[in-house]
């Protein structure tokens, strides 16, 4: 091998450009020309890159997003736009791609196998958490910590109005990110799309929290739950019309949806360091002749799975951390 691309593609995630900077080192150490392909697929198709230098990535390690930039492709969903891609790789004589992202990254890579020649390998960046073959994505763990700073001043002013707060995370199909922040943060009752939750049962626990001395209570959505996201959820509550009176005015709830916030802002300390260990480990697995792979950690070993694997195959949120949410919230 002598030449390797990197890219960013879909949601951007805390963490990315360190592992872009991983990559990009650890591909000169080992002689490697590195190119960096710009806006994900839409960037590979219109052949918008830039020859990655080491000054380049200087300095990357605090910064959040992604200098390479991102985005979502439509046109590449199509044979002739993965033909295009492809086509611009080869004639920049690419030996392999390195491609961070999430799901849905890695579910383009599982098609583009058809048409490009080169190896490819993947980086597990997404802020769901959702991939299998790695016990954390990069930029979970900054997504986590963003919200549960919003929620510990939430619950101040959850506390001195004796309110109710249902707040939304990000978590379209994994619950994830709520369950670790509910948990962190002290939720009465978390709501995420693996568990179907009666709203009934979730304000009767509320009801009964309150009953017991609590003013004020705090509900950890997760925005793709069966119920929908904080606003669906309290216009829901509002229509069950439970009787119950806590003072003279009954249950005062607002919804607050933390939304994007939750994708930027300066990568945790283990962020950083989970995309440099997967970054230089991706690079030396395409030396060995890794291809179709996802790089992952687990058990803080640095390992492959096969990249459909990853896709296709379902990590559950860990029922002990839903024990755990039901039992602390009493």
């Amino acid at each position: 091998m002598k030449k390797i691309a990197v890219f960013t593609s879909g949601g951007d995630a805390p963490g990315m450009n360190s592992a872009i900077r991983a990559v990009v080192r650890t591909g000169i150490h080992y002689g490697f020309e590195v190119i960096g392909i710009m806006r994900g697929y839409q960037g590979m198709m219109a052949g918008e890159y830039k020859k990655m230098e080491l000054r380049i990535v200087s300095n990357l390690l605090k910064h959040g997003g992604t200098i390479l930039k991102t985005s979502r492709s439509k046109e590449f969903m199509t044979d002739a736009g993965k033909q295009k891609a492809a086509d611009f790789l080869h004639s920049q004589e690419i030996d392999g791609i390195v491609a961070i992202g999430g799901n849905g990254t890695l579910t383009g890579l599982l098609e583009f196998r058809k048409f490009y020649k080169g190896k490819i390998i993947a980086l597990p960046g997404t802020i769901d958490n959702d991939l299998y073959g790695t016990d954390n994505t990069i930029g979970f763990h900054t997504a986590v910590q963003t919200a549960l700073d919003v929620i510990d001043k939430i619950k101040d002013t959850a506390a001195s109005h004796e309110r109710v707060f249902i707040v939304e995370v990000m978590g379209a199909h994994s619950g994830f990110v709520a369950v670790h922040v509910g948990i962190c943060g002290g939720a009465e009752e978390i709501l995420i799309p693996e568990v179907n939750t009666s709203l009934l049962s979730t304000v009767t626990h509320l009801i009964s929290g309150w009953r017991k001395g609590k003013t004020s209570s705090l509900i950890v959505v997760a925005e793709g739950c069966a119920e929908g996201g904080a606003y669906q959820v309290l216009e829901k509550t509002k229509q069950l019309d439970l009787s119950v009176e806590i003072g003279s005015d009954g249950l005062d709830c607002r919804a607050v949806v933390i939304g994007h916030i939750q994708r930027g802002g300066t990568p945790v300390y283990f962020d950083r360091l989970l995309a440099s260990k997967l970054g230089l480990f991706a690079v030396e697995k395409l030396i060995e002749g890794a291809d179709n792979v996802m790089v992952g950690e687990i058990d803080n070993k640095c390992v492959l799975t096969p990249i459909e694997d990853a896709v296709y195959k379902k990590k559950a949120v860990d029922p002990f951390l839903l024990k755990a949410a039901e039992i602390l919230s009493i």
